[in-house]
């Protein structure tokens, strides 16, 4: 019967730390980053304030990581201590217990990380843009920080940092924190976050970087190679930040630049404050996947601002920011742009929800047991999304507006759980419209499976028309030549692609690339629609750009469907040979997602 009962609110089921006793305030970190031999290295120094008379052990979470000494007391006065290190669990990592003297409140970690940390990823000089030098970045989400820095890896806890990170002479490092562009490159790099942030949200990168700003407080991080096209790309996140504001309260975090990462990057993005992480996947030439700086713009509110207290809330995460990010595409590209990005989302969660268990469609997902990786999926973010436009078309815009601002301002800077949230929505929303929002159906949202029924249906025209031209097609009655496409946005090529039937013909295979040239397009994302249909259909002319496009990207949003699609079709030694070749350039989650795929688990 106990492993029935629902997961407990406010439990972190992913920590060994023991938070009850004692909760980190702040951390003073100094790493060496060795890229020869494929680690860092150095000094992790936690304050840490105590929450019970007793005197306890305290407990953090590592991974893999090499502890050589551990120092505490009070302030500088510091002695040495006696460790354990705990068993290793294989979601968990392994609980590092320390003995504290009485009344301690700072304690000093010496220690390395392992050459295959899963939250670093060390990239030769031929893995980079411009192939001269090395690089390396971290990847903390969910609980990936462990592996590279000791502490109490979990979203309840929030502390503020201080960071001396240590390069080879040429290279820039960057964190999320305050950078300074201007730092002369002399391999010591001094950084601080003054904004207490969870431990998923501590990253660092280095490589051979330059800067150019886009507005007054955002600019752009990348290889020269690629500095240029990402600013052209991305100059209008000045815009949506101010849009963002204007409509959803200040931006607390002083500047928003993006760090543009090589391609086996496993996300989009990734939200780190002050600096987001990008893949270089979304760089189109025409704008046409900026919804992805908008993502990560709107975590500043939605995720950083305000925090899921442990994996099990990420919908208000990422159904918030999902909800966000359409918000800002409209208020800067227009309502039809917002339309589109609308409908694919809700074809995304279509899609999602018909591969998946009950269990898993749930928005407060129990985790316990599982790797807290396997949270992200459309379910979080596109479901969670839904059920807020539900909110806002029964309320009205303006009124949602005005709850959405008065929440981010409410709970700022701390970590809640979906409790958290529904308490307040009964407060607030509830008590004001009390004729058109019902308990019963927001618990329906968030607790049961599937999507309510009357749920909105996001639609575009945009779309709509293309329908009956693909079905003329299909049926013969025109030719690929005979449709217009020259004003297409990527949004419809992805549309009529992902619309086609399971199987084509070879004739019509064939009709459509030469056609289009979709073996050969430069957009990431039609590529990917197109060679999903190239695998279910065996389509050898595409072959070599398969293998091209799954050696060349590490996002995984391209990755797994591809390597699944294989797989299921009858091509396990293509799958099997292509992984093992481009393994050795992805980033340990990629690895470890596409493994099970491919070999099971």
């Amino acid at each position: 019967m106990a492993a029935k009962a629902a997961p407990e609110s406010g439990v972190d089921y992913h920590s060994f730390a023991n938070t009850n006793d004692y909760t980190v305030k702040h951390l003073d970190l100094d790493l060496t980053a060795d890229f020869d031999n494929k680690i860092l290295k150095g000094e992790a120094i936690l304050d840490i304030k105590r929450l019970t008379p007793k005197n306890p052990e305290l407990i953090l979470d590592t991974r893999d990581i090499d502890v050589t000494a551990v120092r505490a007391g009070i302030g500088d006065s510091l002695e040495e201590v006696k460790f354990s290190l705990g068993k290793k669990d294989p979601h968990l990592g392994t609980p590092l217990k320390i003995k504290l003297p009485k009344g301690a409140n700072r304690v000093a970690i010496q220690y390395q990380t392992a050459p295959g940390a899963s939250g670093v990823q060390w990239l030769e000089p031929q893995q980079t843009a411009g192939k001269k030098h090395p690089f390396l970045f971290t990847q903390a989400q969910a609980i990936h920080a462990r592996s590279f820095i000791p502490l109490q890896d979990t979203p309840q806890v929030r502390m503020t940092y201080e960071a001396t990170i240590r390069t080879p002479e040429a290279l820039r490092a960057v964190m999320s924190a305050n950078n300074d562009p201007e730092a002369e490159l002399d391999g010591v790099f001094e950084f601080e976050m003054p904004q207490a942030i969870p431990s998923y949200l501590i990253a660092i990168g280095i490589g051979n970087l330059d800067f150019k700003p886009m507005g007054e407080r955002t600019g752009v991080y990348a290889e020269p190679e690629l500095l240029e096209a990402a600013a052209k790309e991305f100059e209008d996140t000045e815009d949506m930040l101010e849009v963002t504001e204007e409509n959803f309260g200040p931006y607390r975090w002083d500047r928003y630049d993006l760090l543009i990462l090589p391609p086996s990057f496993p996300f989009g993005g990734m939200e780190n404050p002050r600096l987001s992480f990008i893949t270089p996947t979304v760089i189109a030439g025409d704008k046409s996947l900026v919804a992805l700086i908008a993502h990560e713009l709107a975590h500043s509110w939605s995720g950083n601002l305000i925090t899921n207290a442990s994996w099990r809330d990420l919908w208000l995460n990422e159904g918030f920011t999902t909800y966000l990010t359409n918000r800002i595409m409209q208020f800067v590209y227009g309502d039809e742009r917002y339309q589109m990005e609308m409908a694919l989302g809700y074809d995304d969660l279509q899609a999602d929800l018909a591969d998946r268990p009950d269990k898993d469609e749930i928005m407060a997902i129990d985790l316990r047991g599982r790797d807290p990786d396997e949270v992200f999926s459309n379910i979080p973010y596109e479901k969670g999304s839904l059920f807020l436009y539900e909110l806002e078309q029964k309320v009205g815009r303006e009124n949602f507006d005005k709850f959405l601002m008065e929440y981010f301002n409410h709970f700022a800077f701390q970590s809640i759980t979906t409790e958290d949230f529904v308490a307040y929505l009964k407060k607030t929303l509830l008590q004001q419209y009390p004729d058109k929002l019902d308990e019963a159906r927001i618990n329906e949202w968030i607790f049961q499976p599937g999507i309510p029924e009357g749920a909105p249906h996001p639609t575009s025209d945009a779309f709509t028309k293309l329908d009956p031209i693909r079905k003329q097609w299909l049926n013969g009655e025109i030719k690929a030549s005979d449709i217009d496409t020259k004003d297409w946005t990527f949004h419809q090529w992805k549309y009529f692609l992902d619309g086609m039937p399971e199987k084509l013909s070879e004739d019509q295979l064939k009709e459509l690339d030469s056609t289009f040239s979709l073996t050969q397009s430069k957009n990431n994302e039609i590529a990917f629609s197109w060679l999903m249909i190239a695998v279910r259909n065996q389509y050898q002319p595409a072959d070599a750009r398969l293998e091209d496009f799954l050696t060349s990207i590490g996002r995984n949003k391209f990755l797994r469907p591809l390597y699944r699609n294989l797989m299921e079709n009858g091509q396990e030694e293509t799958a099997k040979r292509i992984f093992e070749k481009a393994k050795p350039g992805y980033h340990p989650l990629t690895v470890k997602v596409n493994s099970k795929i491919i070999y099971g688990d």
